[in-house]
């Protein structure tokens, strides 16, 4: 089994580097994928409440037989309400949603607790964010992040609060690497967090160079990405319910991207998305 690194965040909270992402995992398959996963050596666990299957992901938690205390446990503040959540009754409503999350998952804290999207054009994410730090301050939330926020956002919640996010989950892949966010995360002490590292499976899986330097290597072009988001300090959260996939994805030790292999996949950068604009996004 590989030796999965860790970043230490912000706040001397260490999180595995490389996690296991059960978005679009269907609730009542979810516990199967999530129990396969920690066999298999992941200790770090990426759920949602708006994924609908924070019950199965318990339970899987569960039935691996690992100790909590050896696993990180991620989920996120779905957008329901958000636009209203202003003053306490707003953070009453994030501490109620908190909640819920935490009895559907079976225990009583979790590792990472994330604002999924920052929904700018109501600005009610500073608001949010004040309950944010009262969990962590009681200790449920053993760390407290974002997810999808943008340097705009970032810097309100500078002003605004003295706690940092501990951490920003956005998109990012070669297609899309957000050089410029990673720069504005590594000034303020933020870590940065993959989601869709492996760009969904779709033509990044196919790219000429990519399937190269796998050949070159002798490993899989997925294993190649992981590779890259490694070496680059970025943790990822790949998704898989195929236990050969699942086993393969963690398997990234052994090998190393060289300058060659590193030139040539930046050169498959395009700067396209493959989900929404966050800065546009307001879906409830």
């Amino acid at each position: 089994m590989s030796t999965i690194p860790t970043v230490t965040l912000n706040n001397g909270v260490r999180i595995p580097q490389l996690g296991f992402g059960v978005w679009q995992v269907p609730d009542d398959e979810a516990a199967a994928a999530v129990r396969t996963a920690i066999e298999a050596g992941y200790r770090s666990i990426d759920t949602a409440a708006i994924y609908e299957n924070e019950v199965g992901t318990g339970q899987g938690i569960r039935q691996a037989g690992v100790a909590r205390e050896e696993l990180f446990v991620t989920t996120k503040l779905w957008n329901s309400g958000t636009a209203d959540w202003t003053g306490q009754a707003g953070r009453d409503a994030v501490l109620s949603a908190f909640d819920d999350s935490l009895r559907k998952l079976g225990t009583d804290y979790v590792d990472l607790y994330l604002i999924h999207w920052p929904r700018p054009m109501h600005g009610s994410y500073a608001n949010v964010w004040q309950a944010f730090e009262q969990l962590l301050a009681d200790g449920r939330a053993k760390a407290i992040g974002v997810s999808n926020f943008g340097q705009e956002q970032l810097t309100r919640l500078f002003e605004t609060s003295s706690v940092v996010p501990a951490l920003n989950q956005v998109e990012l892949h070669p297609h899309f690497p957000q050089h410029e966010l990673r720069a504005f995360h590594a000034e303020h002490g933020i870590a940065t967090e993959a989601w869709s590292p492996l760009g969904q499976g779709k033509e990044l899986l196919a790219e000429p160079p990519l399937v190269a330097i796998a050949e070159k290597h002798g490993r899989t072009v997925a294993q190649v990405v992981l590779r890259w988001h490694l070496q680059s300090g970025v943790i990822a959260i790949p998704k898989s319910v195929t236990p050969s996939r699942i086993k393969e994805n963690l398997d990234v030790a052994g090998f190393e991207l060289d300058a060659d292999d590193l030139a040539a996949i930046a050169a498959t950068e395009t700067g396209k998305r493959l989900g929404p604009d966050p800065q546009g996004f307001d879906w409830n």
